[in-house]
Order: C-alpha cells, then structure tokens, then sequence
C-alpha cells in the first residue's frame, strides 16, 4: 500500500501516534534537565567537599602549631617553677621533701621531667607530626602534674618530718646562708659561712649540684678566696 494512502486511509492514528510521541519527547527533556541539574548539583557537592577539606587542612595546621606552641610555654613554665627551688638554696631548705628522693612524689616528680625534657626537640618543627606532638603533650602534662602533688605535700609538710635538734640545724643553715650570701660581709666570713651551712645541711637537706654551683657562682671570689694577707705570697 502506498503510505500516502496509508495515511489518507488511518490519518485518525495520526492523533494518538504524535501525542504519545509528544509525551516520550517530553518525558525525556524532564528527565534530561533533572540530570543535567543533578550534575550540577554533584559538581558543587564535589567542590564543597574538597575545598571544605582544604580549610580543614589548614585550620588543623593553624590548630596543631597552636598546640605546639601552647605545649612548649607549659614545659618551660614548670620548669620555671622547679628553678624557682633548685636555684635557692633557703627555699629547698623550707622545703626539703622537693629533693628527696626517698618520697615517692618527689622521685614522682624528677622521673616525669627528665621524660619530659628528653622528648622536647630541639626544633619545634619536630612537633609537627601528630604521633610526636601528642607524645611530648603527655609528658608535659605529666610533669606538671606530678610537679603540682610534690610541690603540694612539700608546702604541707616543710620541715615537720625533722627532730626538734635537726630543725635547729636547719635554721642555722638558713643563717649561715644568707651570711654567705651577703655581699656586705668579708671574704672570709662568706666563705666560713657557706662552709658552716654544708655542714649543717649534712644529712638532712639534699642540695642539687646544680644549687650548690648557682650560689657559688653568684658569690664567686668567696669560695676558695685566699685570705687577704696570702695574696702576695703566691
């Protein structure tokens, strides 16, 4: 059949064939534009996501050199506090349990600052890695606790642990000292009064070596100065 006459004879189809047609076309260019939006909106997903991952990358630095620099102030504070005594020799005096080692507190204390200080780099940069920088944290915060209890116990207990005659001892010392320390008095007297609070010191009161080296230091010249009149016969 010749489709003109085809059609001629069944153009009624003509109708429902286009509108179903119609209808396909249409479905399509909806369902096309869906697509192209959810693209689009998978695009912008995509983008949130890696560049929200960048900030984050960023803001974690920002927070991690925080951290390392709030790590580092923390240790050297503690550390300040501990010169505070080892750098008075009166001051450990009045509190003699901050160097004795027969107290677990204090050897509490001295073990976690030596951990402490041996994990601080010498280039803060080290810190940078997490696994490093949450190590060294640790210790810090160990150390200042352990800083805290011994420091606590020590205040509360200064010189109660001694016998009346050692206490006297300890007073003495604490004189003895401050002659020694007194720029006023003479060689001579310097010296015999350091000397003098050694002695009483002995036995009782653990002085760090450095302390000991610190005060001699401070009044180099008195320790070990030979008397006046020696002078010209060297």
């Amino acid at each position: 059949m010749d489709p003109f006459e085809f059609i001629g004879n069944y153009w009624w189809l003509v109708f429902p064939l286009g509108g179903a047609l119609g209808g396909s076309v249409g479905a399509f260019m909806r369902n096309a534009r869906k697509w192209d939006e959810q693209r689009r909106q998978d695009k912008i997903e995509l983008a949130r996501i890696k560049y929200g991952a960048r900030a984050a990358e960023a803001e974690h630095a920002r927070v991690t050199q925080a951290e390392i620099e709030r790590t580092l102030a923390r240790h050297r504070a503690v550390n300040g506090r501990w010169l505070d005594y080892e750098l008075d020799v009166a001051k450990l005096i009045d509190y003699p349990l901050m160097t004795d080692m027969r107290e677990p507190l204090t050897l509490d204390f001295h073990r976690a600052k030596r951990d402490a200080d041996a994990l601080r780099p010498d280039d803060a940069a080290e810190l940078e890695d997490p696994g490093r920088l949450a190590e060294y944290r640790d210790a810090v915060r160990h150390f200042e606790t352990t800083f805290d209890l011994a420091e606590q116990e020590a205040r509360r207990r200064r010189t109660s642990d001694f016998t009346v005659v050692e206490q006297q001892s300890l007073t003495r010392a604490k004189k003895f000292i401050a002659l020694a320390d007194d720029p006023a008095a003479t060689h001579a007297e310097r010296q015999s009064a350091y000397k003098r609070a050694m002695r009483e010191l002995e036995g009782l009161v653990v002085l760090p070596a450095a302390t000991t080296d610190a005060f001699e230091q401070r009044i180099a010249g008195a320790i070990d100065a030979p008397p006046l009149g020696d002078a010209g016969t060297r």
